[in-house]
């Protein structure tokens, strides 16, 4: 409760209080803020890689058949040796292709670092520190 001067005006006392208690919400709030906005970039991410992973899975499969019939078709007519090594070239370059795409992508992800909630904290800091 503030208490109040004799005047029926509150102290500076009273006024300091409810500023530090004010101050303290807002850290409070701020805190809450950090940590709901690291919640939910650590989902989109777990759940970004977990998708990555059953693509990948099921994309090896459906490469590793689509493989077999090109060095199939390839056999029809080069030397088997020459055939497979056809596709493993092939392969190999569309690895790394992937790999350099999917490197960027990543790195946007990273680190998961609660942009909104430290922008929030240096606008409410400002006037604090005035």
């Amino acid at each position: 409760m503030p208490t109040h001067a004799p005047g029926g005006d509150p102290s500076v006392g009273a006024a300091a209080k409810d500023v530090a208690d004010h101050a303290k919400s807002l850290v409070r709030l701020e805190l809450e803020l950090a940590a709901l906005e690291l919640k939910r970039k650590v989902a989109a991410l777990g759940l970004g890689a977990a998708l990555l992973v059953a693509a990948a899975v099921f994309g090896l499969f459906g490469l590793g058949f689509a493989l077999a019939t090109v060095a199939a078709a390839f056999a029809t007519f080069l030397p088997t040796w020459l055939a497979l090594l056809i596709v493993t070239a092939a392969l190999l370059v569309v690895a790394g292709l992937s790999a350099a795409i999917a490197l960027p992508v990543l790195k946007k992800g990273t680190p998961p670092v609660p942009e909104q909630a430290i922008h929030e904290a240096k606008l409410t800091s400002a006037p604090l520190k005035t």
